[in-house]
C-alpha cells in the first residue's frame, strides 16, 4: 500500500528559499508539499481554509510575520502543527521561545543561503523535527500563554536560602530529558516547585546551540527556583535548575570532596541530538551516595532509554515517564515504558507534586 504523505504548507517571504525548502521536505517520501505563502496574511488565510499536517513557518516577513501569525491563529483558536524555521540565531532566540509558547511545536536554525540549505547535515535535522511536528498532537488553546518580561523589567537575581557549610554535597538529584513539545512542558513542571527544593534539577531539552541562555532565562522568570544555563566546572546546588547547554553533551562528575560538578564534552551526535540525555544518564551512574530521580517528557524517538538502562543496571533510581496524553509526542517516555524501565508514569500536571514528594524541601 502506498504511504500517504503528510501535506505541508511552507511560509517565508524569500520565493528562492521558498522553493528550496520544498524541494527538500519533497525529496522525503514521507512529505508533500501542497501549498506555500509569502508571509502570514496568505497563511492564515490558508489555515483559515484548510488543513494540513505541518506548517513550517520563517518569522521575518513583512505585512505579518510568524509570531503576529502564531497569534492570530490562537486568537481564532485555529490549530496547526507548526515548526519555526528562521535565519534568527542567538540574537533572535529570545523571538523563538515567544514563539514556541505561542503554539509553534518545534524549530530549527535556517541556514543564511540556499546552498547551505541543501546540505545533508541540515536536511538531516530540518526533515527529522519537521516529522516529528507532523506527529504531535494539535495545540490547544486553553490558557493564554505566560507574559514574560521584557529584557528592561526583569526581575533581579533570586536570593537563595542560607544553608551551611558543605552544604553543597548533595544527597539527591533530579535530571530530566525532553525534546519536542519541552519547552512548554518543563515551564509546567518547574513552575510549580519550591525555591527551597532540596535538591538540583539537571535538564537536557533538544536544542541547538545559542537558544539555551534565553530559554533559561525565560524558565527563570517563570519559576521560584533558580534557572540557568549550566557551566562548564560549576558545583550543583540545591534550589537551582541547570539547562544543558545547546551543541553539547553535559555529564555530572563527583570531585575529591564528593561535589557534583558540570562537565561539557563535544562527543558525537547520539541519537541525532547534542545534547543527549543518554550521555547524562550515564553520567549518573558513575556517581556515588546519590538518591537519583530521572523524568522523561515529550519527544520523538529513544533518547534516554539507554541511559536509564545502565542507571538502572548498576544503582537504584526511580525513573517518571509523562503520559501519552498529555505528551505533544509520544516517543521518548514509551520507549522508557516499553523497555520496562519506568517506574511511575504521570500527566503532566502531576509530576511536579511527584519531584517535591521524591526530594521534599530543605529544612
Amino acid at each position: 500500500m502506498e504511504q500517504i504523505k503528510k501535506k505541508i504548507l511552507v511560509v517565508d517571504d524569500s520565493a528562492l528559499m521558498r522553493r528550496v525548502l520544498s524541494d527538500l521536505i519533497n525529496s522525503d517520501k514521507r512529505f508533500q508539499v501542497v501549498a506555500k505563502a509569502a508571509n502570514g496574511m496568505e497563511a492564515f488565510d490558508l489555515l483559515s481554509r484548510e488543513n494540513y499536517d505541518g506548517v513550517v513557518l520563517d518569522l521575518n516577513m513583512p505585512k505579518m510575520n510568524g509570531l503576529e501569525l502564531l497569534a492570530e491563529l490562537r486568537k481564532f483558536r485555529i490549530a496547526a502543527r507548526v515548526m519555526i524555521a528562521s535565519t534568527d540565531s542567538a540574537e533572535g532566540a529570545k523571538v523563538t521561545m515567544d514563539a514556541l509558547e505561542l503554539g509553534a511545536l518545534d524549530f530549527i536554525q535556517k541556514p543564511g543561503s540556499s546552498l547551505e540549505c541543501r546540505g545533508e547535515d541540515f536536511a538531516e535535522s530540518f526533515l527529522g523535527i519537521l516529522y516529528a511536528v507532523t506527529c504531535g498532537k494539535l495545540p490547544t488553546y486553553d490558557k493564554p500563554p505566560v507574559p514574560y518580561a521584557s529584557p528592561a523589567k526583569r526581575v533581579p537575581a533570586k536570593s537563595t536560602p542560607q544553608r551551611a557549610v558543605g552544604a553543597r554535597r548533595i544527597k539527591k538529584l533530579v535530571a530530566i530529558a525532553s525534546s519536542t513539545g519541552g519547552p512548554k512542558a518543563l515551564q509546567s513542571i518547574l513552575s510549580p516547585l519550591p525555591k527551597d527544593l532540596d535538591a538540583p534539577i539537571v535538564l537536557v531539552q533538544h536544542m541547538p546551540k545559542g537558544f539555551t541562555t534565553s530559554f533559561a532565562e525565560r524558565l527563570n522568570e517563570a519559576c521560584e527556583l533558580n534557572v540557568r544555563e549550566a557551566a562548564d566546572g560549576e558545583e550543583l546546588e540545591k534550589g537551582t535548575v541547570y539547562v544543558a547547554m545547546g551543541g553539547r553533551h553535559l555529564n555530572i562528575e563527583q570531585n575529591v570532596n564528593g561535589n557534583c560538578v558540570i562537565r561539557y564534552s563535544d562527543e558525537p551526535l547520539r541519537e541525532g541530538v547534542r545534547p543527549s540525555a543518554n550521555y547524562l544518564f550515564e553520567s549518573l551512574a558513575k556517581t556515588e551516595k546519590l538518591d537519583l530521580t530521572c523524568v522523561v517528557l515529550t519527544g520523538m524517538g529513544s533518547d534516554g532509554t539507554d541511559g536509564i538502562r545502565t542507571l538502572k543496571d548498576k544503582k537504584e533510581v526511580y525513573v517518571i515517564t509523562q503520559d501519552c496524553e498529555s505528551c505533544v509526542v509520544y516517543g521518548m517516555p514509551k520507549s522508557i515504558v516499553n523497555a520496562g524501565l519506568s517506574d511511575k508514569t504521570l500527566p503532566l500536571d502531576a509530576i511536579a507534586n511527584s519531584i517535591e514528594d521524591r526530594v521534599g524541601r530543605l529544612t
